[in-house]
């Protein structure tokens, strides 16, 4: 029978606690996430009951493994401590349906996030086709030309949404992106009542995107994503991006979703 841990000077109930805190200290200080030798390296803790404890709190859901094995700060943990890297924790948590989204349609799947008044691709799978159109990770763009940004901003709480629209410039990128707040409020409050939303060669020409939002991008070429398509297209994406939601803990009993800078995500697929 295994003896319980003591901590110096500390019960066994303590010392338990402390090595946990130890651990979940190393991960708060790190963007990317940490494996398990980094751990034990970091707080001191046996490899063995290091390993235990990563294990139980993954189950818990206080940690999450990516998919190269390091260990982020996970969904329930991140949604009680603002310093979480909540960024890296979505994409974690995406990035298996994303590929599932990829598989389904052979287009390319876009993450992105509103920040500073803009959409952020933080994540991009790329089409197999020849023909298609990217965006790299680390790329902005407005949010009035893209389906990603109509997305995010289209469910924003009114006074944040506001003040979104008073920063936007409306600035045309082909001679189908929207020119007038008035024209923008109108496309938000249908996306709003169909739950995603559509960039029609709005940002680019010859591309046609879907996305919708995940919860508590993005071109196509035309010649493979027909007006018709379009629907069927958005019921993938969203199944996709409820399945994020739930995956981060969204309810969907919830009556009003929070939706605050660190987790407002929209899932496109290109």
């Amino acid at each position: 029978m295994a003896k319980p841990e003591k901590s110096n000077g500390g019960s066994p109930s303590v010392g338990v606690i402390s090595k946990v805190l130890q651990i979940l200290e190393a991960l708060q200080g790190s963007s990317s996430g940490l494996g398990l030798k980094a751990i034990c390296q970091q707080t001191g803790i046996n490899k063995s009951t290091a390993h235990r404890f990563l294990k139980h709190l993954e189950r818990e859901r206080y940690l999450l493994r990516t998919e190269a094995g390091a260990y982020l700060i996970g969904p329930r943990l991140s949604q009680l401590s603002a310093r979480g890297n909540q960024e890296a924790t979505l994409q974690a948590v995406a990035r298996p349906i994303l590929w599932d989204l990829w598989k389904s349609t052979h287009e390319t799947v876009n993450l992105g996030v509103l920040d500073q008044g803009t959409v952020l691709y933080i994540d991009v799978i790329e089409s197999p086709h020849e023909f298609r159109l990217s965006s790299r990770v680390g790329t902005r763009r407005s949010v009035h030309v893209t389906a990603l940004g109509k997305a995010l901003v289209a469910f924003l709480p009114e006074e944040t949404r506001r003040t979104i629209l008073d920063s936007i410039a409306f600035q045309p990128a082909t001679p189908k992106t929207i020119g007038t707040l008035v024209q923008f409020r109108q496309e938000l409050e249908k996306i709003r009542r169909q739950g995603y939303a559509v960039d029609d060669e709005e940002a680019v020409q010859g591309a046609r995107c879907v996305s919708a939002p995940i919860l508590n991008s993005a071109g196509t070429p035309v010649t493979r994503v027909t007006p018709g398509l379009v629907s069927a297209l958005a019921g993938a994406v969203t199944s996709a991006a409820r399945a994020v939601s739930t995956a981060m803990g969204f309810s969907q009993h919830e009556p009003k979703p929070n939706l605050k800078r660190t987790n407002k995500l929209a899932l496109a697929r290109n």
